[in-house]
């Protein structure tokens, strides 16, 4: 039997201009930070946005942003409160902040019913916080959302690449659109890893140095709004917006 679910998010999504899946390899890049950021900066610029924290493993969009006591109102589904003009919406509100040991099915249940109960807006824009790697999340990502776009974020490290080569990879083989990839917490600069990416078929857009104050910018949009890790997204928000908008 069909899930009825099924229909309802193709309606819950068709008035969103873009989707923006920010993923990585494995955790620890940055990915939340560039997520929530990059939210905000396409907000900052006009724009109408969403942002959609699904990070399973440890949704952290909320402390990153300073989100506290803001919650959906529940209205023939579920409406993602207004903060600092973003529409926002994170597992968070089901998990309370406690672990959220998901596995198979349970993953693929819990990823339809929200996209299913929340009613977003009109948007142009929703930036989706994913659960690093390969999983069943990213999948279903894939298999739930047409035409869904990857931002993908990693370091400089070799650990970080070999994982993002995969899920590169992955991304190519299944013909999904990747607008990128960003090069996070970079401390001195090179062009060995854009040569590696390059070669796997995949554009580069950028490096976003490492921010020494953006640990106490935390929590605080107007903070974040003025370090040189939101003045590093400047380039990758201008590559973003290029982008077509789903019909």
């Amino acid at each position: 039997m069909t899930d009825p679910r099924l229909d309802i998010i193709g309606s819950r999504l068709e008035k969103i201009g873009n989707i923006i899946a920010v993923s990585s390899g494995k955790g620890g890049v940055g990915k939340s930070v560039v997520a929530s950021m990059l939210a905000l900066s396409l907000s900052d610029k006009g724009y109408k946005v969403g942002l959609l924290d699904l990070d399973f493993t440890s949704p952290s969009t909320h402390v990153i942003l300073g989100i506290d006591d803001l919650f959906p109102e529940e209205e023939y589904g579920v409406i993602p409160p207004l903060f600092h003009g973003l529409r926002y919406m994170s597992i968070i509100y089901y998990s309370l902040d406690k672990p959220a040991p998901l596995r198979g099915a349970d993953v693929s249940d819990a990823i339809i019913e929200l996209l299913a109960i929340t009613r977003w807006e009109e948007l142009d824009y929703l930036v989706i916080d994913m659960p690093p790697g390969i999983g069943d999340a990213t999948l279903d990502m894939i298999r739930l959302i047409k035409g869904i776009n990857f931002l993908v974020v990693t370091t400089p490290t070799k650990l970080a690449f070999e994982t993002l080569r995969k899920l590169i990879t992955l991304l190519l083989e299944l013909e999904i659109p990747i607008i990128g990839v960003v090069e996070n917490i970079v401390m001195r600069k090179s062009d060995q890893l854009r040569n590696k990416i390059e070669k796997l078929g995949c554009s580069y857009l950028g490096v976003i140095p490492f921010d020494v104050n953006l640990e106490n910018a935390l929590s605080d949009v107007e903070k974040l709004m003025k370090t040189r890790f939101a003045e590093a997204l400047t380039e990758i928000v201008l590559e973003v917006e290029q982008l077509p908008r789903n019909t």
